[in-house]
């Protein structure tokens, strides 16, 4: 399947790096919606239509963990990349282990993202 008809749903607090990964993922021929949390995303009813989350771990409210948590216990399939920009003791282990699909270290490798996304979004 192409990259055509494919949403990819980017969740992230910073305003830059929203902007970075849409267009990003527009200039491979991805449909990419931003959204400055996951609250945001889970009340605009776009869960239905999205072939992949990208989402930060760390955010005000609802973190990334948070999220890929409440779609799990929701039986959600839709698969989950984790991105973070912050140091932590949690390894890309402990995020493929709670389901994510994959996990990046910011500023996220363009090409092995969407790499990625193509393998996991069939």
């Amino acid at each position: 399947m192409n990259a055509q008809g494919r949403t990819i749903a980017i969740i992230d607090d910073d305003l830059r790096v929203l902007e970075s990964l849409v267009n990003l993922l527009s200039s491979f021929g991805y449909s990419a919606e931003s959204y400055k949390s996951a609250e945001q995303f889970l009340k605009s009813g776009t869960l239905s239509r999205t072939s992949c989350i990208i989402t930060d771990v760390e955010m005000r409210q609802m973190s990334g963990l948070g999220l890929l948590q409440h779609l799990k216990n929701s039986n959600c399939t839709v698969p989950v990349i984790i991105i973070t920009g912050k140091p932590s003791a949690r390894s890309e282990a402990f995020y493929l282990e709670r389901g994510a699909v994959g996990f990046f270290r910011k500023p996220v490798d363009g090409e092995a993202l969407v790499e990625l996304i193509g393998s996991v979004c069939v």
